[in-house]
């Protein structure tokens, strides 16, 4: 998966083509960060509603998203102006992503250019051919209940059309930003996430390294892969790989997903002349530890004297949660061959499947589409989401109500069992039948017997009675232990008792 080089081949290879593009105010906003930084390498693209704001934006390629259906003010908050702006610019933003190998999307979802056009974008990148991946984020709490609906529901839809996501909750900015920080710096905070993560897969496939790792490995982690994970960590002396390692992978500026369970992991070790083997394996055994035992490990290692004491470890993880968009298809397709090729082994004679030669599935890419077809196929959002909320509180409301109805009558369904009272006045009245027969064996007096019996048989049903009282006033699931008889059954009760005790007596 890696290969071992010196020096002397540099210059051998151009390099993977890596464009980032950003979408919208907050997209653009985190271009301008990465410019500012001087990563070299990368292609930078700005797309947004706003005229003014993209005038001034850093990036030599711009491009007005919806001029005649926005007039350059903006998408007001709607996701739906934003995707048809989208739509409108097919034509020129297919000119721009044209030949990409990696397309970085980056926008701040829950408003209107951003939440509506990233997913339009993401879709056209992928048709295109481009490994693409988003690093978007989600508004803070403040910024109203319709906005975060609005956000969910754009990652939501940006996901289904990118290979890899990473997700930046802004909420979390504020546990870290503290009260002296400016409003400036705390956004940069958000922005070097992305930052780190184009830095560290353009060092990975682009800078020559002791150990390097091609464009074709970074697609074997990344496409098709779901929720996303990305993180660097940098510390200095004692146990400074474990530190460093330890640091890229628990963010706490990523959404609340760990590295648990993930299907792929690129791992980039800088460091300088006196980084030890001992530490690059101290690093990548703590990362593969918590990952998927058939885990695919991207590793690659390059030597920067700048650092000096220092190691910086980039993580990007891949098919978080479950989520391993290829290996769900791959699970999908196996189901449909097999419910294709079962009927047909059933109908076809033994001596024929003997020498029935092995099907081979050839893979083939998918031409780019027209744009008719694409604008048929597009993402489509779903207002009825952000209009009625209410409606869908009210359907998880009844549904629920149905499972409670559901589970009380498989409660009153069940045997009840038998309360003390009424096994102590079933075992007296046991007795008493024996006393009775004795006394009718030796005495002959039916009449004394009967009238207990009577008696007994109705203190029993008085208890029955009482609990199907309170099931009326709604005890369902009340305890006969603590059943309360009503007072004058308790009175029918004792002077049942009294005569049962004063005919044992006699």
């Amino acid at each position: 998966m890696f290969e071992i080089s010196d020096n002397g081949s540099a210059g051998l290879h151009e390099g993977a083509k890596i464009r980032v593009i950003g979408v919208g105010g907050g997209g653009c906003n985190a271009v301008n960060t990465m410019i500012k930084s001087g990563l070299s390498g990368v292609e930078y693209i700005v797309a947004n509603t706003d005229s003014q704001a993209l005038n001034a934006n850093l990036a030599p390629v711009k491009i007005q998203l919806g001029a005649e259906i926005t007039k350059g003010l903006g998408a007001g908050a709607n996701p739906e102006v934003g995707r048809k702006s989208a739509l409108d610019e097919y034509e020129q933003l297919s000119e721009v992503l044209e030949g990409s190998d990696m397309v970085f999307i980056t926008a701040g979802m829950g408003g209107g250019t951003g939440t509506g056009a990233a997913p339009v974008i993401a879709k056209l990148a992928k048709e295109l051919g481009a490994l693409t991946v988003g690093v978007v984020t989600k508004p803070f709490f403040f910024e109203g209940k319709k906005r975060m609906r609005q956000a969910d529901q754009g990652i939501k839809t940006l996901e289904e059309n990118v290979d890899s996501l990473i997700t930046i909750p802004n909420q979390r900015l504020l546990y870290l930003a503290g009260e002296s920080l400016s409003l400036v710096d705390t956004f940069k905070k958000a922005d070097e996430v992305l930052l780190n993560a184009v830095r560290g897969i353009s060092d990975l496939i682009n800078t020559t390294g002791n150990i390097n790792a091609d464009f074709a490995d970074v697609c074997t982690v990344m496409a098709n892969k779901g929720l996303a994970l990305m993180g660097t960590g940098v510390c200095s002396g004692p146990d400074r790989a474990i530190k460093a390692a330890t640091e890229a992978i628990s963010s706490p500026l990523l959404e609340d997903i760990s590295i648990d369970g993930a299907t792929g992991i690129i791992v980039n070790i800088t460091g300088s002349e006196s980084l030890t083997m001992h530490e690059v394996n101290e690093a990548v055994m703590l990362i593969m530890e918590a990952a998927d035992e058939d885990a695919e490990v991207i590793f690659g290692q390059a030597i920067d004297d700048s650092l000096e004491d220092a190691i910086k470890v980039t993580v990007v993880a891949t098919g978080l949660g479950g989520k391993d968009k290829s290996r769900m298809q791959a699970a999908q397709m196996q189901q449909q061959v097999q419910q294709h090729v079962a009927p047909v082994q059933m109908q076809a004679p033994v001596q024929q499947q003997m020498h029935r030669p092995q099907s081979q599935v050839h893979v083939q890419q998918q031409p780019v589409q027209s744009f008719q077809q694409f604008v048929e196929e597009a993402p489509v959002y779903e207002e009825e989401v952000y209009a009625a909320p209410e409606a869908t509180e009210q359907r998880f409301e009844h549904a629920w109500n149905e499972e409670a109805h559901q589970e009380v009558a498989m409660q009153r369904a069940e045997a009840p069992r038998v309360s003390p009272l009424v096994q102590s006045i079933q075992s007296a009245a046991h007795k008493y039948e024996s006393q009775k027969q004795n006394d009718f064996q030796s005495e002959g007096n039916i009449h004394a017997a009967s009238a207990p019996t009577h008696r007994v048989t109705e203190s029993t049903s008085s208890t029955t009675r009482a609990k199907s009282i309170a099931e009326k006033l709604g005890f369902i699931n009340f305890d006969e232990e603590e059943l309360d008889t009503p007072s004058y059954l308790r009175k029918e009760e004792t002077s049942v008792k009294r005569d049962f005790q004063g005919n044992l007596e006699n």
